[in-house]
């Protein structure tokens, strides 16, 4: 067999105008192999919009920690939450709910797992900037992920941080957010390239950074009457997270 690209895509946050960006961008690369590592609802307006997408074009879909939150009956839920949660549909909850925990694959000789957050849960964070030993924990085999091998590859979302980083023969690799970065504003996913179920082979991992109509984006949000649309539109401008904004005297315009 020859390789072949996977785009890894995570935390859409029902924002279409940037996930459609990016599946269009992986249509022009050829790709039609695509892997979802969660949270493909909530914070942005078209959460329903974005998981029927997701349901039509992606091979895979992790749970991520907003799929749990909005799936939840409403008194489980925190009360703003439940805009994004009664803008899905119940096949959509439903659907959200079973989302397994991760998934492995092999690609020329490294098994590769992707899950949301960690391997410990879809709750329990990781950041760019993280121990020795919080990455080590990355790649044990447990309840949670399902039984070994262990992987040497791991991708996971959740920090809307992409980065790559190999310690060894371990590769630990965040594929950033679609719909909601914090690193940088724009839209991030990664390609891995490498030969499926194969004992060895070419293998490349890459993020891509992509340009979207942010402003298309959230001249759209304002239309909703979804919750928390400033924010929203100032984490999509800057890249910087709301619990900041008020500090640097960040205000949508």
């Amino acid at each position: 067999m020859s390789a072949e690209q996977i785009g890894v895509v995570s935390d859409v946050h029902g924002n279409l105008t940037a996930y459609r960006a990016v599946l269009d961008d992986l249509e022009r690369r050829g790709v039609t192999r695509v892997l979802n590592l969660g949270d493909v609802a909530g914070k942005g307006p078209r959460g329903s919009a974005c998981v029927a997408l997701t349901r039509e074009r992606c091979e895979v879909t992790v749970r991520g920690n907003w799929d749990v939150f909005l799936s939840r009956p409403a008194e489980e839920r925190w009360e703003s939450s439940s805009w994004w949660s009664e803008e899905l549909t119940g096949e959509d909850r439903a659907w959200l709910a079973a989302l397994p925990n991760s998934h492995d694959l092999v690609l020329s000789g490294r098994r590769v797992r992707l899950f949301h957050a960690s391997a410990t849960s879809e709750f329990h964070r990781v950041h760019a900037r993280h121990t020795a030993e919080q990455f080590a924990g990355m790649f044990v085999s447990n309840d949670f992920t399902g039984p070994g091998p262990d992987p040497t590859v791991v991708g996971y979302g959740d920090v809307h941080d992409a980065f790559v980083e190999v310690v060894g023969d371990r590769t630990l690799f965040n594929a950033g957010s679609v719909g909601n970065a914090l690193d940088e504003p724009s839209a991030a996913y990664v390609l891995l390239t490498g030969v499926p179920d194969a004992d060895d082979g070419p293998f490349d991992l890459e993020v891509v950074r992509l340009d979207y109509d942010v402003e298309a984006e959230i001249a759209g949000t304002r239309s909703t009457g979804m919750p928390e649309t400033d924010a929203y539109a100032i984490e999509l401008r800057t890249a910087i997270y709301r619990s900041h904004h008020r500090t640097l005297g960040l205000v949508a315009g």
